[in-house]
């Protein structure tokens, strides 16, 4: 969600228990502006939270002008000082790929678990558990890449994509009409496309290029599962929440600009949702 409009969009995802106390509101209107204005972003958004044991890790991400470049993430403890976060990487989600359970919220935190590697000793190898530490500054990382990549939404239309590449923010994007907005095939991930570069030019034929250049979320696997919309508030609110990361709620209210998505969640990945199906 915006954090020019943070309040406001705080009050539309209320309905799925997404609220914060007033003084941490207060204290992200403040200090997100802050952060957008150090860092010189283009816009600023309040990402969600991940619940912890100890404490919760408050997530933010800036966005530069190309609203489909890698965001930048930051994370507070107390929604006054933002920490900056490397960027994902293949080495830090395959360190992380082992760590379960929920998260303790110190960064400093390292998880042990072991792994067997194979080791060569002159023309002999061998197989030797090593016992592989991983921070939770790390995880959260991972974590939060995951999540983006999954189930982070637009809705159609509140970007456009330009002829010399970029995309950027429409302007004159005034919200879905009732009817598109209960239809899954209205909203997009909101990251660079992966199976719309695999669809053949006959399936994207009746696509407009400077619109329709994300990939949708009708074609998320398991089909009939991964996510559940509905409408609220005497239709005047749609509401959509990820069944695969519960805890990820977006909402837009149809025939106008506000829209955006947050999670608040443990952090896991619901695993047997193919088995609930």
């Amino acid at each position: 969600m915006d954090a020019e409009s943070l309040l406001l969009s705080l009050e539309l995802a209320s309905g799925s228990g997404q609220g914060l106390s007033p003084d941490r509101r207060a204290s992200l209107l403040t200090s997100l502006l802050l952060v957008k204005r150090d860092y010189r972003y283009d816009r600023v958004l309040f990402w969600g939270r991940i619940l912890g044991i100890v404490a919760d890790y408050y997530i933010a991400q800036g966005l530069s002008e190309d609203q489909l470049a890698p965001r930048k993430t930051l994370y507070s403890l107390n929604c006054t000082d933002w920490s900056l976060l490397p960027p994902a990487t293949e080495e830090t989600m395959a360190q992380t790929a082992m760590v379960k359970g929920r998260f303790m919220g110190d960064p400093s935190h390292e998880y042990e678990h072991t792994e067997i590697q194979k080791v060569n000793e002159g023309e002999k190898i061998f197989e030797e558990e090593v016992v592989v530490q991983v921070k939770e500054e790390t995880r959260l990382v991972s974590i939060i890449d995951q999540i983006d990549q999954a189930v982070a939404i637009i809705p159609r239309g509140a970007l456009f994509k330009t002829p010399f590449g970029p995309s950027n923010v429409n302007r004159t994007f005034e919200g879905l009409s009732l009817s598109e907005a209960k239809k899954l095939s209205s909203y997009f991930h909101f990251r660079e496309a992966i199976d719309l570069k695999n669809k053949t030019l006959l399936e994207k034929a009746d696509l407009d290029p400077s619109l329709d250049f994300m990939d949708s979320l009708e074609h998320d696997i398991p089909k009939a599962g991964s996510w559940s919309i509905q409408m609220e508030r005497g239709n005047a609110l749609v509401v959509l929440r990820s069944l695969l990361w519960p805890g990820l709620t977006f909402y837009h209210a149809p025939r106008t600009k506000n829209y955006g998505y947050i999670y608040v969640g443990t952090g896991e990945k619901n695993l047997d949702l193919p088995f609930m199906l």
